[in-house]
């Protein structure tokens, strides 16, 4: 419960980090955003934020299965557009470790449920 609860905080604060300051998130991958990229970590750190009230709201397995499945999803997308755009590798690199953590984090939890 302790490891659900630091993922969910952690992701919470990841989320409103993409959300209110974007370009220093970006910048902290070595790159300076683009305009596309400034919307896409946004709408990322949305789906951050509301994906832990919802886990938090309704912390049932099935729910924490759904989070996990996105975020590995999330990982997996990272790793494609690492390995077709030079320019964004590192960005998507860090983000998949990321999003791979959290969805570790999730999978680990929901088998607590079964």
């Amino acid at each position: 419960m302790v490891a659900l609860r630091l993922a969910l905080a952690g992701r919470a604060v990841y989320g409103f980090a993409l959300l209110l300051m974007p370009d220093t998130v970006l910048r902290a991958t070595g790159r300076a955003p683009a305009r596309g990229a400034v919307a896409v970590a946004r709408v990322l750190g949305a789906r951050h934020v509301l994906q832990a009230v919802a886990a938090a709201a309704a912390p049932t397995g099935r729910m924490t299965a759904f989070g996990a499945a996105v975020d590995t999803v999330h990982a997996a997308t990272d790793l494609a557009v690492a390995a077709v755009s030079p320019w964004w590798r590192r960005s998507a690199l860090t983000d998949s470790v990321v999003a791979a953590g959290l969805a570790a984090a999730g999978w680990t939890d929901a088998r607590r449920y079964r």
